[in-house]
């Protein structure tokens, strides 16, 4: 007798958030994991099925959601991410996909940080057009300091970001696909959930603190004026709707304005059986990317 697996897309699968999902789902006896690339040939190595799927070319998305029993949403970091989102809930519902598990943002409810809300859109249209669903809000990645928001390690240690000393709740990338891969295992049991994904409270100088022990170098933090951060990154071709709030968010964190912006979360344990990553042991185990 030959079970059926429960098939899964996991979008956003060439990134760091999905290529760990993958990894961790991959050898799921009672799953059937596929991987949704915009560039199939990158895909190659995740050693999972992969399927063309580019959120900006709906006509790939019939294929792509084929017999798929779930779905992990994750879109970019742009203003499109709207219309994205509407059209993919409403093929997959077409398709018969039954649950989604969407990548969102930080914020409760109320939150007045735009593209937070933009976020929590996207979870109402979910819900509205009746799927089993699981919303995940992630604070900010503790890998943001070794790329995206500004943050960089210069030849002399210096960590320079846009939001004074406000302390701020973080959380691994690696943890956060460690809860998407639970809920995409049991979707009955996380289905109609919010979980909201930030294990770690620090402040730019604190975390130069722990990087000087750990690493065992010097590091200090240099707050910058957070319209160094839009200039950069529009001059960079970013999408301006976007960067605009996240710059706007960066004065709000430093104005201390934000609800619950530094809330260290618990529930962390009861989802995956283990402890959250703190920025100790992040920054033990990223040790070589942080030397100078």
């Amino acid at each position: 007798m030959t079970i059926s697996k429960r098939k899964i897309l996991v979008t956003g699968a060439t990134g760091q958030i999905g290529g760990e999902l993958i990894r961790l789902l991959e050898h799921d006896a009672n799953l059937e994991v596929v991987a949704a690339a915009r560039s199939p040939e990158k895909a190659k190595g995740l050693g999972v099925p992969v399927v063309w799927f580019d959120y900006d070319r709906e006509e790939t998305y019939a294929p792509a959601l084929q017999g798929v029993d779930s779905i992990f949403m994750l879109t970019g970091y742009t203003v499109d991410m709207l219309r994205q989102s509407y059209a993919l809930i409403n093929a997959a519902k077409r398709a018969g996909v039954k649950h989604i598990v969407h990548l969102g943002a930080p914020g409760h409810d109320d939150t007045r940080v735009a593209h937070w809300a933009w976020h929590q859109l996207v979870e109402r249209y979910i819900e509205w057009s009746g799927f089993a669903y699981t919303h995940l809000r992630p604070e900010l990645f503790m890998q943001n300091l070794l790329g995206y928001g500004g943050s960089e390690e210069e030849a002399n240690g210096t960590i320079r970001h846009y939001v004074g000393d406000a302390s701020i709740s973080w959380v691994d990338i690696k943890d956060v696909a460690a809860v998407a891969a639970v809920t995409l295992q049991h979707p009955d049991d996380h289905a109609g959930k919010t979980y909201h994904l930030g294990y770690d409270a620090k402040s730019y100088p604190e975390i130069a603190n722990v990087l000087t022990k750990v690493v065992g170098q010097n590091f200090r933090y240099e707050s910058r004026p957070p319209k160094e951060f839009l200039d950069g990154m529009l001059a960079a071709g970013a999408d301006v709707a976007y960067m605009s709030c996240v710059y706007q968010n960066w004065i709000d964190y430093e104005a201390r304005t934000i609800p619950f912006a530094d809330t260290v979360y618990d529930n962390f344990f009861a989802l995956t059986g283990r402890q959250p990553k703190t920025w100790a042991e992040f920054a033990k185990e990223n040790a070589a990317a942080f030397k100078y």
